[in-house]
């Protein structure tokens, strides 16, 4: 079985559009754990857009609460600012299950591509874990599904990979899920925990564990957008029906 862990970023974000408290995201997130979800996720970013450091905060406190995972995505070398502390202090603070590590930059709307190993100079990014494993349970990396990508994520020292799932959720079908089939197996033999994320849905999310059985997935967008039409209750557990 796969574990569901729901990015409540869109509940964020509604809220914030108007201003106040509502939609509460503490209490739709209980919601959500009430249904069976294994884990919240969160994506603070340094604009604010949706998730403060407030919000990390106290879903910390409630998924401790509830004695489920808690999983904290960002990019862990953007700036902090007045109203952002940075990354690394949020994880510092929060001390997440899981912080999953996103190269997104302060104008992307949404995550659109991996972690780059085969550029980047890997002494810093082990440091990075090294730092980061203080104070989480697991680092993962957002990642493309390409052998030479997995190969770095784990001589740096992660636990896991997220595959960004993007391009296989624009066209599911063999062609699509054939690099996520291949890289799965490459990654279960280095060793590494495998969880995917981004615009898999209730037409696409099937076929792609079926496939990739995945130790988690993270759903957002179209988990909230789903709920808009059918309930978060009745949303939440479709999805995981799908997950067994």
């Amino acid at each position: 079985m796969t574990n569901l862990s729901v990015n409540v970023n869109k509940i964020a974000w509604l809220r914030n559009a108007r201003g106040g408290k509502t939609p509460d995201i503490v209490e739709l997130s209980k919601i959500i754990i009430d249904c069976g979800a294994a884990g919240i996720t969160v994506h603070p970013r340094p604009d604010l857009r949706h998730i403060t450091p407030e919000d990390v905060y106290q879903l910390r406190e409630l998924t401790l609460n509830q004695n489920i995972e808690f999983n904290i995505e960002g990019n862990p070398y953007s700036e902090a600012n007045s109203k952002y502390p940075g990354f690394k202090e949020i994880i510092k603070i929060a001390r997440p299950d899981q912080c999953t590590l996103v190269p997104d930059s302060l104008e992307q709307i949404t995550s659109d591509h991996g972690w780059d190993f085969i550029k980047k100079d890997l002494d810093r990014d082990i440091e990075l874990v090294e730092l980061l494993k203080e104070h989480t349970n697991r680092v993962s990396f957002f990642l493309d599904p390409v052998e030479d990508q997995l190969i770095g994520a784990k001589k740096v020292g992660a636990d896991r990979i997220e595959f960004y799932t993007g391009p296989y959720a624009e066209n599911p079908g063999p062609s699509t899920i054939e690099p996520f089939v291949r890289c799965y197996d490459i990654a279960r033999k280095l060793g590494l925990g495998i969880n995917a994320g981004h615009d898999l849905d209730l037409l696409n999310l099937q076929f792609f564990l079926k496939n990739v059985p995945a130790d988690e997935v993270s759903i957002g967008h179209a988990l909230i957008s789903d709920s808009l039409l059918i309930g978060l209750e009745n949303t939440v557990k479709q999805y995981l029906a799908l997950c067994k």
